[in-house]
């Protein structure tokens, strides 16, 4: 499975994912999150990084044109929308996004299934909750072009591996406080991982 760290905000953190075998970094653009970063910010840590690492922008309620331009800005290289925006909005778009399904039941998770998306539990607030999604809802479904959210940690990823998830997307599970990761969670949770 890939493995995706989630709410990076210092070039520490960011080093510490990749040479543990990080395959994507997320950088927090929704400014409520504990997690927020600023394009700027995003950009002195994205710049100092190695080749080979995706670089993805969480938003919340933005449109293209703000989309469009903190990406520009940070260096991020895919969009991950954490709400459900007009088609228009896809299509202005000039870099490649992922979408986000926050699932409330088993039915959700079938949205697009014929894109690479996100699966995340639904609550209230955006992201970052650490609330667990029921995975007897992946028994007997194509996970291949699904990427897990929500609630996972190093204790219960390896217990993913049977349902063929493309990848695992992580942030509260690996922290020591909210947006600072530990070196060690992180580390057994990508050994767990892959």
């Amino acid at each position: 499975m890939r493995v995706k760290i989630c709410g990076i905000t210092s070039y520490k953190d960011a080093m510490e994912a990749i040479d543990a075998g990080a395959d994507a970094l997320g950088f927090v653009f929704y400014e409520k999150s504990p997690r927020y970063i600023s394009p700027s910010d995003a950009k002195k840590i994205i710049s100092k990084l190695p080749p080979f690492v995706e670089k993805v922008a969480l938003f919340v309620n933005v449109d293209a044109q703000i989309i469009n331009s903190y990406m520009q800005e940070s260096g991020c290289t895919l969009v991950q929308l954490h709400f459900e925006p007009k088609d228009s909005v896809y299509e202005q778009l000039f870099v490649p996004y992922i979408k986000v399904i926050r699932a409330k039941n088993a039915k959700d998770i079938l949205k697009y299934s014929q894109e690479y998306r996100l699966v995340d539990a639904y609550c209230d607030a955006y992201g970052g909750a650490g609330k667990s999604l029921n995975i007897e809802w992946f028994k007997d479904i194509d996970c291949s072009k699904i990427i897990l959210a929500g609630g996972l940690d190093a204790s219960n990823v390896a217990s993913l591996k049977e349902y063929g998830f493309y990848g695992v997307d992580v942030s509260s599970g690996v922290e020591l406080s909210k947006g600072i990761k530990s070196k060690k969670k992180v580390k057994d949770f990508i050994n767990n991982a892959k």
